[in-house]
């Protein structure tokens, strides 16, 4: 509805020398809009973003007069003289191009350019990405952004398989449209950098640079020594292994992030590990830190505390006592049977059955071993041949190994043997035993193995061989088993070698990103993927494959559940068969901790089905600790059910801690709706194509004759271009295998539908398509809203005007129209409060009607599609006083709307204050209680942490001048 202002101060139109209250030395001490227009170095610059740096601002720019036009710079007010323009000083002037296409355009990038209010709740961008439209997901993303905390800090504690990098890449999209996510870091286990790269680039449009082993060395060539590697590139993924490296940690602390993302984040809890120390100088660096981890506590209160302390200091007064109260909104976790979950993915996860676990009779020369361990080493009736601190762990190390493989159990002797060589301890008991069991051991490796034997039988029961395409993962904690499986399986299945795979730790990252590519996609002749437990967190393996085998079982819940999880989990739509081989022996006391084991797995199955979590049953969370239990249960003759326990009907779990744990989701937000759009265009590539007809006489053309080869598939919902040098300079940032496995350089082919996307994707991954042969990168990339070649496009179409421009053009409207864009920042730069409003000038001296809706004005003027630009001849110089008279009423505008909302943004920065503040006193009143040591580093702390959330708290109040812009004026025809 048209909303009448109070009269302009400055009716009847006044002269154009009259400017506006607020000097533009008043708008130099804060923050620069984008979309206006700066003068740095004698140069216009238009302004991109805009934040806070120490004391000053660093403004990012795009040059606009004839010398820099097209250059992307990035000023700082510590340095330079950045000089807005006065936007009541604007000049008016004429759009001639067809259609009113610059003024459209014009608007649109300013829009576009513009972030939405740090407080918007609703979703913007992550909307229109190539996933599944889950509200479950989108829960997470509203907690990430919910106004009532200071920053976007979150962990993400998703049991396995819920998607929870869609949930990641969700977040750093809204924060990238709120212009909060210029300079990303994401760092994951390294064998999932490149899936998570891929994902984050593919589905989203966000680039990021994969600094691995090869890409820092790369980066390193090219800087000097002295240069920071991380300000090279603004978004990267990097490797955990790679990141706390001694060699980078200088340059981590003087790097400042948008948004910190860390993967597998239950790594980061024990105080003193590098991998603490790393997290502790990133949460410190970052604006927005987002942590990610199916199993992200280990039962500890204190170990969950240090976690939930990177995300908010002053949230936990006392790390071994705390409420759920105090610390909820900071993180959010579900699993597969949660009903908001259960409800929605039905259709795209299968249900696993229960798995099945294949008795395997030893051979004789295997059961000879078996009940050489069994007698002498695991339940001796005399002494243990073991003396010492190994004499409990090391018999049931060999048993573990044994269960793995004769071979691995070898490597075990072996190792074990030269061990007691070296300290001159071979002819000890120990050593004796050793020479019997090495004996055995040779005999049972050249007897024929029974476990091969039925894992090759399984293999061709479920359509594993020659010429079959059926897929499946051998699972197996021991390297040496591993090999020999590679070694002896090609064989025995009479497959050609490529159709084997092997992935462990001890692969340099490039080896282990191949193996999992490889895996991934149809057209590669792999179909067995022999792996270690490194590829159990994180890797997704469900792509091509519903077949799982254990070779040996685990001794932890946790680690079947993360094992079964990399083919169980959300877009498994064949049921996912889980399989797992037991040896049976003669020696019924081996056999019965054998059986033992195969219990785990229908424990962990049970409990994946009634509570989400294997690692509830134990309440130990953590796969040592867990291993370690079984492992005395198993010394002691215990039953497993006295160390995992079954749920209770309700699906309850007793533990003070894991109930508390368990709670936690009960109380999650609603999903956000989708935020009002401020546009005028309908489709992404509808702006790109008229952006390009702008910028290009014929954009069709060669890029020599100053095109860019544009060419539309209609069919297809394909759009082809040959990337300009401006534009190829803006490209480098993509992930580098992309730029060169799908030769973007030479021609960027982009799909302009979620449906073509997500077709293009799956012809990547199934390799239906001609070019789709060799990697899993989609031929055609989605043009989703925040893809690099609209940003070069934006910044293309704000070149287009002059010095302090405004376009005028003809439309529908009763009265002169301006269309004004006003913002409100707070201290840091960040968007708090934005309108976009039409405003009616039906004479001199009457308070102008304002219309908060200037989308709809622009619609029902018929400007929006298929205005009609007749060139008519227009008196300029008569409508020039209404640019002031629009500013200074848009002032006055946001001043009133700033009052309304004044709740709705300062509520929760009072209340923060008001929680660090208790914070402070309790956590003071518990120093009391200490010895002067601890009390003294205590004070200490709290010191640091209370006055920089105290500062905090100060920097996101909103400043009192708002931002104001007139992006066009509207006369009437024939006017």
């Amino acid at each position: 509805m048209p909303v009448s202002c109070p009269p302009c101060v400055l009716a009847p139109y006044p002269p154009t020398n009259v400017r506006c209250s607020a000097t533009t030395g008043d708008r130099v001490q804060g923050a620069f809009a984008a979309g206006g227009v700066v003068v740095v170095r004698d140069e216009e610059w238009i302004v991109s973003a805009c934040d806070r740096v120490g004391g000053g601002w660093r403004v990012r720019c795009l040059g606009s007069s004839e010398l820099v036009r097209g250059v992307s710079a990035t000023f700082y007010s510590a340095l330079d003289d950045i000089a807005p323009l006065d936007p009541a000083d604007a000049e008016l002037v004429r759009d001639d191009s067809p259609q009113f296409r610059r003024s459209r355009l014009w608007v649109e990038a300013v829009l576009r350019k513009t972030p939405v209010p740090l407080h918007e709740p609703g979703l913007t961008v992550s909307r229109d990405m190539l996933l599944d439209p889950l509200d479950f997901q989108r829960q997470a993303v509203a907690e990430a952004l919910d106004p009532a905390r200071l920053r976007p800090r979150l962990l993400i504690a998703d049991a396995v398989g819920l998607g929870k990098t869609l949930e990641i890449g969700m977040i750093l999209a809204e924060l990238a449209r709120r212009g909060r996510a210029e300079r990303v870091l994401v760092v994951t286990p390294r064998h999932v950098l490149e899936q998570m790269q891929y994902e984050l680039w593919t589905r989203f449009g966000i680039p990021l640079v994969r600094l691995d082993s090869d890409g820092i060395a790369q980066v390193r060539r090219r800087l000097p020594a002295s240069r920071n590697p991380f300000t090279y590139f603004p978004k990267v993924i990097v490797s955990i292994d790679t990141l706390k490296s001694a060699r980078y940690r200088s340059h981590l602390e003087k790097h400042l992030w948008d948004a910190v993302v860390i993967d597998e984040s239950h790594n980061l809890t024990n105080p003193g590990t590098q991998n603490n120390k790393l997290a502790r100088i990133l949460a410190q660096r970052t604006e927005a830190l987002i942590l990610a981890s199916a199993t992200p506590h280990n039962g500890k209160a204190e170990s969950f505390a240090e976690l939930i302390g990177l995300l908010d200091p002053t949230a936990i007064v006392d790390p071994e006592h705390y409420e759920m109260r105090d610390i909820a909104h900071l993180f959010i976790r579900r699993h597969r049977h949660s009903p908001d979950v259960d409800r929605e993915v039905g259709h795209k996860w299968a249900k696993r059955p229960e798995p099945q676990v294949l008795a395997v009779p030893a051979s004789p020369a295997e059961d000879a071993v078996a009940t050489e361990l069994s007698q002498v080493w695991l339940h001796p009736e005399g002494e243990s041949p073991v003396a010492g601190a190994g004499r409990r762990l090391f018999p049931w190390t060999l048993a573990k190994a044994f269960l793995s493989s004769p071979e691995a159990l070898a490597e075990t002797v072996a190792n074990r043997t030269k061990t007691l060589a070296s300290s001159g301890e071979l002819h000890t008991p120990e050593g004796t035993a050793l020479t019997r069991l090495a004996e055995l051991v040779e005999g049972a490796l050249g007897g024929g193995c029974a476990k091969l034997d039925a894992l090759v039988e399984h293999l061709g029961a479920i359509g594993v061989g020659r010429g079959k395409e059926t897929r499946v993962v051998l699972f197996s904690e021991r390297v040496a088993t591993l090999k020999w499986l590679r070694r002896e399986l090609p064989s025995r299945l009479r497959m050609p070698d490529d159709a084997f795979a092997v992935l462990h730790g001890g692969l340099i990252d490039k080896e282990q990103h191949a193996v999992v590519d490889a895996f991934q996609r149809s057209a590669t002749p792999v179909r067995v993927l022999i792996t270690g437990d490194v590829a159990s967190e994180g890797v997704n393996l469900h792509k091509q494959c519903s077949r799982l085998v254990h070779v040996d079982i685990p001794w932890s819940l946790i680690r079947i559940e993360q094992r079964n999880g990399r083919i169980d989990r959300y877009g498994q739509l064949e049921e996912p068969q889980i399989t797992a081989l037991a040896l049976t022996t003669s020696d019924e006391r081996f056999s019965g901790d054998v059986r033992v084991l195969a219990r785990l797995l229908a424990k962990e199955h049970t409990a994946h089905t009634a509570l989400g979590d294997a690692a509830s049953l134990m309440r130990l969370h953590d796969v040592g600790a867990e291993e370690e239990a079984v492992r005395r249960a198993l010394a002691e003759g215990r039953p497993i059910d006295e160390v995992a326990p079954d749920p209770a009907p309700d699906g309850d779990v007793a533990g003070s801690f894991d109930a508390f744990f368990d709670a936690l989701g009960e109380d999650v937000v609603d999903a956000p709706a989708e935020a009002a759009q401020l546009g005028l265009f309908d489709r992404q590539v509808d702006f790109l194509r008229e952006a390009l007809h702008e910028a290009c006489p014929d954009p069709a053309a060669s890029v020599r004759s100053g095109g860019v080869g544009w060419t539309e598939h209609p069919a297809e919902q394909l759009v082809e271009l040959v990337p300009p040098p401006d534009l190829m300079a803006r490209l480098k940032v993509l992930p580098q295998s992309y730029l060169t496995q799908r030769q973007v350089r030479e021609k960027l082919l982009l799909a302009v539908t979620p449906e073509a996307g997500t077709e293009s994707l799956r012809r990547a991954t199934q390799g239906t398509a001609a070019g789709d042969q060799t990697t899993q990168w989609p031929l055609a990339h989605f043009l989703s809203p925040l893809h690099p070649v609209l940003d070069w496009a934006v910044d293309r179409a704000l070149s287009r005007l002059g010095r302090n421009q405004v376009p005028v053009a003809t439309a529908a409207v009763d009265a002169p129209t301006a269309l004004v864009l006003g913002t409100l920042t707070n201290g840091r730069g960040q968007v708090v409060l934005r309108a976009l409003v039409g405003m009616e000038f039906f004479a001199p001296g009457v308070a102008p009607m304002v219309h908060p809706d200037a989308v709809d004005v622009l619609a029902r003027a018929g400007f929006r599609t298929g205005a009609v630009n007749a060139n008519a001849s227009l008196d300029l110089e008569v409508h020039r006083p209404l640019v002031p008279a629009a500013v200074t009423q848009m002032r006055q505008y946001m001043s009133s709307l700033a009052t309304e909302r004044a709740s709705t943004m300062g509520e929760p920065l009072q209340a923060a204050a008001q929680r660090i503040d208790a914070w402070r006193r309790a956590s003071q009143a518990r120093a009391d209680g200490m010895s002067a040591q601890r009390a003294t580093a205590l004070r200490r702390r709290i010191d640091r942490h209370g006055d920089a959330s105290a500062e905090l708290v100060v920097s996101l109040n909103a400043r009192a001048e708002p931002m104001v812009r007139v992006l066009l004026l509207l006369l009437p025809e024939g006017s």
